[in-house]
């Protein structure tokens, strides 16, 4: 803290070095000398004996300047308080001497315009956090000025606790203050909103205001620099609070900024993929265009190829991100990807190469996705579309791999498989995924082809509900499929070998292996691998 190289007086160089170290002893001997001492402050930042023990948690010279009746609320040249110092140290001994002495939990420095919350906030020191909390909660703070607002409190630029806590990635931090009480939707700075005439939807007039210069929630705050353990603490506290309710949690998800920039657009921009992955995972509109964040008009989508993030694009990408749709200035993602010379992305995005796999709308018909089959789902989806990025930036023409194995290995496979009962579908992958009410299991690749090839009814232009392609019944939910036991045993065996003689026919036929399947993002291709029903029931779904 250079207490030693400001200080002018030597005796005052030697009292500032043994608070510094903690050396009780020859701090007392150098006040019994001069009394004075303790008066004093160093030359620049005028840091006191208590600021200087409180960073460094120097607990019992703190106690002892205490009781000589030393000011606990003292300032330096920045306004900062002892307090303060303990808080952002993390000095939690400290923090509750001071306050049990008296400390003000309500000055406010002269930098930021923080204060004892906003440091134990933004340097994450959540026990501290605590103490101060539990302190405005049984001080004349909560009387005089009310917990709630000293919770949601603003520091010069008009950022709250739970907003630095979010940007530093305290998720500790960010959980304490959204139990206490911090506004999920709290926007930083003042009341713009008022002059440019937006409604509230709340009688709390501090939940949407925006100041003229980013006008950013904790979400925005979050999102922007890639902290995702707090995004889902603030996702989950938005779900479970009153703002779902009252305001939309959908709407939430997709609140602007000041510059019309949602949280996506923001995590899209600085390359955030996980960020990207949880908010569209939540709702976040994928083709949501920005107001004056950027270039206006620009997408999530833009945003990635302005940023030359492959992982964003291509999570965009299998969320259904239209690689058509243009900014303000009439451009693609493509073309902006080409003027940022980030050409593996624009090969991405080039229209003349193959469309990616998208997570399919008609999972939105099947109640709630059982968690474990969706990242299953997940995995076959972001699988397929690597080898259809593998093949585009290798520059090669888009077509399924060729079978690396001869026919003798695929057939071993297979029987390997067929003991955890193999696709009837594909005839490569084991059965992962079961249909309920009807009980028929497939593999996560198939499944997820049926759903992604599924095309809308010309007449209502809607998307029909998946159906099982074995039964033709409908798809009430996908559970994870049960493990054959032994009792199974014969049947599997048998299995296994009309299998096998269904995988040698099909492979002697000249036909590629199935594994590229979803790759090739065309589910009509199986018509061409098993059975006559399959293709005439998929046919059928298509026509729905």
């Amino acid at each position: 803290m250079g207490q030693r190289l400001s200080c002018g007086a030597s005796h005052e160089s030697a009292f500032f070095s043994a608070v510094e170290f903690g050396d009780l002893a020859s701090v007392e001997m150098l006040l019994e000398r001069d009394p004075v001492l303790v008066q004093k402050t160093t030359v620049f930042d005028r840091h006191s004996a208590l600021h200087i023990a409180a960073a460094n948690g120097r607990i019992e010279i703190i106690s002892m300047l205490l009781d000589r009746s030393v000011n606990p609320d003292l300032l330096n040249r920045h306004k900062q308080t002892p307090l303060m110092f303990a808080a952002m140290h993390g000095n939690i001994s400290c923090v509750q001497k001071l306050i049990q002495s008296g400390a003000n939990i309500l000055m406010f420095d002269s930098i930021h315009g923080r204060t004892c919350l906003h440091y134990a906030a933004y340097y994450g020191h959540p026990e501290c956090l605590q103490v101060i909390l539990f302190a405005a909660c049984t001080s004349h703070v909560a009387v005089s000025w009310g917990f709630s607002r000293f919770v949601n409190i603003r520091d010069g630029k008009g950022a709250t606790p739970l907003h630095l806590a979010a940007r530093q990635r305290q998720p500790e931090c960010v959980h304490i203050l959204l139990d206490k009480g911090a506004l999920v939707c709290a926007s930083t700075g003042g009341y713009s909103n008022v002059r440019q005439g937006r409604q509230t939807p709340t009688d709390d007039t501090e939940i949407l205001m925006f100041d003229s210069i980013h006008g950013r929630t904790c979400l925005h705050y979050a999102a922007y620099y890639g902290h995702p353990e707090c995004l889902q603490v603030i996702l989950f506290a938005a779900c479970t609070s009153h703002v779902a309710v009252s305001w939309g949690f959908s709407r939430f998800v997709n609140i602007r900024d000041g510059k019309g920039a949602t949280p996506l657009h923001l995590a899209a921009r600085q390359r955030q993929p996980e960020c990207v992955h949880i908010l569209l995972d939540k709702g976040a509109l994928v083709c949501a265009s920005t107001g004056g964040y950027s270039f206006p008009g620009s997408t999530p989508l833009h945003l990635a190829a302005r940023g030359g993030s492959l992982d964003c694009t291509r999570e965009l990408l299998a969320w259904g991100a239209d690689r058509l749709q243009t900014d303000a200035s009439g451009r693609i993602p493509y073309t902006v990807a080409l003027k940022h010379k980030h050409g593996a992305c624009a090969a991405l995005l080039n229209l003349s190469s193959a469309e990616p796999l998208v997570w399919p709308s008609p999972f939105k018909f099947i109640g709630e996705l059982n968690q474990e089959v969706k990242s299953m789902l997940e995995r076959a989806l972001m699988e397929a579309n690597r080898e259809r990025e593998k093949n585009i930036l290798k520059g090669t023409a888009y077509s399924l791999p060729s079978p690396s194995h001869s026919e003798d290995a695929m057939d071993d496979n297979v029987s390997e498989i067929s003991d955890t009962n193999l696709c009837c579908i594909c005839f490569d992958q084991a059965c992962t995924i079961e249909v309920q009410d009807c009980g028929h299991q497939m593999c996560a690749q198939c499944t997820l082809a049926l759903c992604c090839h599924n095309k809308p009814n010309p007449t209502t232009a809607s998307l029909a509900a998946p159906v099982c392609p074995f039964c033709r019944s409908s798809i009430a939910q996908l559970v994870v499929a049960k493990v054959k036991n032994e009792n199974d045993t014969g049947h599997a065996i048998s299995s296994s070998k009309l299998r096998r003689s269904q995988k040698s026919r099909t492979f002697s036929e000249g036909s590629s292996s199935f594994k590229g399947l979803l790759a090739v993002g065309s589910f009509g291709r199986i018509g061409d691998r098993g059975s006559g029903r399959i293709a005439v029931e998929n046919e059928w779904v298509d026509k729905a």
